[in-house]
């Protein structure tokens, strides 16, 4: 009687390799195909990581509203899409202030313990988790008119300064970055990351002809600098909370967050950068 071999299980680094490449390409295909696919894909993304940031919360016994949270950041990220694309009155953004104070009205009926804290918590989620996935939007929208070269180019940056932090790190890394939070980062591995944004900033001047040369280094410094500053809050967090991972939707990348931190924390500074340059 034969026996049925099993084939063998992929390594850790294997399994990261496979659905880094799948993300990619389902990545750069939503970007490049339309402004619809990039709405569609953001706009999950959004839900699944205010999803995913008020489970952590609610492991430690905290109780954020995730109902309102998770509509609150709908609502956000579909009102600046629709702004950016043209589609509302100048007007329609000032509907979020009081939308936002409903969040306040909500916890009345709840009846739960420390009541400010859990709205804190709520409103929390959607500034760090939903704002950013909205304000991705500004970035890819020039005069009401979807360009995908500005966020695939913002996405290849943020890629390349984590890969270039990793091997510069594994091989040259010495002096510790930030020990407190994150033991394995260093400064060598900083120095990689940001060599090789501003090495890919200027080869996508050459071909991404939408923003400058002057803008591409620009969003390449503010991802080297912001991106591990953003990679190193969500280590914070997830230390405070006592968790490795954010999450386990991304085999062998762990969570949403522990994916877009970089993301999360560098798009609000790239949108000031490129409306006020």
């Amino acid at each position: 009687m034969t026996q049925v071999q099993t084939p063998p299980k992929l390594s850790n680094m294997q399994t990261r390799i496979l659905a880094g490449l799948a993300g990619g390409i389902i990545f750069i295909g939503a970007i490049w195909l339309s402004e619809w696919t990039f709405f569609l894909l953001f706009g999950a993304l959004t839900v699944l990581g205010l999803l995913e940031f008020y489970r952590l919360l609610s492991v430690n016994n905290m109780a954020p509203n995730k109902p309102i949270g998770v509509l609150l950041g709908i609502g956000l990220f579909l009102l600046v899409f629709l702004d950016q694309k043209g589609l509302l009155p100048g007007n329609a953004l000032y509907v979020l202030p009081p939308v936002l104070m409903l969040a306040f009205v909500a916890e009345l009926f709840r009846k739960k313990q420390y009541p400010f804290v859990n709205l804190g918590l709520t409103v929390l989620g959607v500034f760090y988790v939903a704002m950013p996935f909205a304000l991705f939007s500004i970035i890819g929208f020039q005069n009401r008119n979807y360009t995908w070269q500005p966020i695939l180019g913002t996405m290849f940056l943020i890629w390349s300064a984590d890969s270039g932090a990793y091997f510069a790190g594994k091989s040259m890394g010495k002096n510790k970055l930030f020990e407190r939070i994150s033991p394995g980062k260093t400064w060598e591995g900083w120095a990689g990351g940001t060599l090789l944004a501003i090495g890919v900033a200027w080869l996508l001047a050459q071909y991404m002809t939408d923003l400058s040369f002057f803008h591409w280094v620009g969003i390449a410094l503010i991802v080297s600098v912001f991106g591990v500053l953003g990679d190193l809050a969500e280590s914070l967090m997830k230390r405070s909370l006592g968790v490795k991972d954010s999450g386990s939707l991304i085999p062998g990348h762990g969570g949403i967050l522990d994916r877009f931190d970089s993301l999360l924390m560098v798009v609000p500074f790239i949108v000031a950068f490129l409306k006020i340059f």
